[in-house]
């Protein structure tokens, strides 16, 4: 099974939080985890984020910030293309989605549709997740 991480789900596995323990579990049971190529500045917008606020464990993040970096490479990338970005304008309308959302879900789709393989869409956003079953995804439970 592919897992298929927004950045909300993917940062879990970096980053000790609510289900973090259900991510790390995911992520052993899985033959490879996919995300969007957007998720890579989503993330260190999240890093930095943290980063500032007071009181921050700052070796915690640096450390969790290169281990992301070093996983990486390991990641399948779905890349953005025009039609991606129209699909997930599609979705966005349809399933009043944000901007990013809709370019991981379309970008899910579109893989889960390309690899004809079982693929599990990983996000903790409920609207994101209704949105996913609706186009015939396995979400988390």
């Amino acid at each position: 099974m592919i897992l298929f991480c927004d950045t909300s789900a993917l940062l879990k596995l970096f980053i000790s939080e609510e289900d973090s323990v259900v991510m790390l579990r995911q992520h052993a049971d899985c033959t490879g985890i996919a995300v969007c190529r957007i998720t890579w500045a989503e993330s260190m917008a999240a890093f930095a984020q943290r980063s500032r606020v007071k009181g921050a464990n700052q070796p915690g993040l640096t450390q969790a910030r290169s281990m992301f970096e070093q996983a990486w490479p390991d990641f399948a990338i779905a890349e953005i293309t025009q039609p991606l970005v129209e699909k997930a304008g599609v979705y966005a309308e349809a399933f009043a989605l944000r901007g990013y959302g809709s370019v991981q879900l379309a970008a899910a789709h579109n893989l889960h549709e390309q690899l004809k393989l079982p693929l599990t869409f990983a996000c903790y956003d409920r609207r994101l997740n209704q949105a996913a079953q609706l186009l015939q995804l396995e979400v988390l439970p």
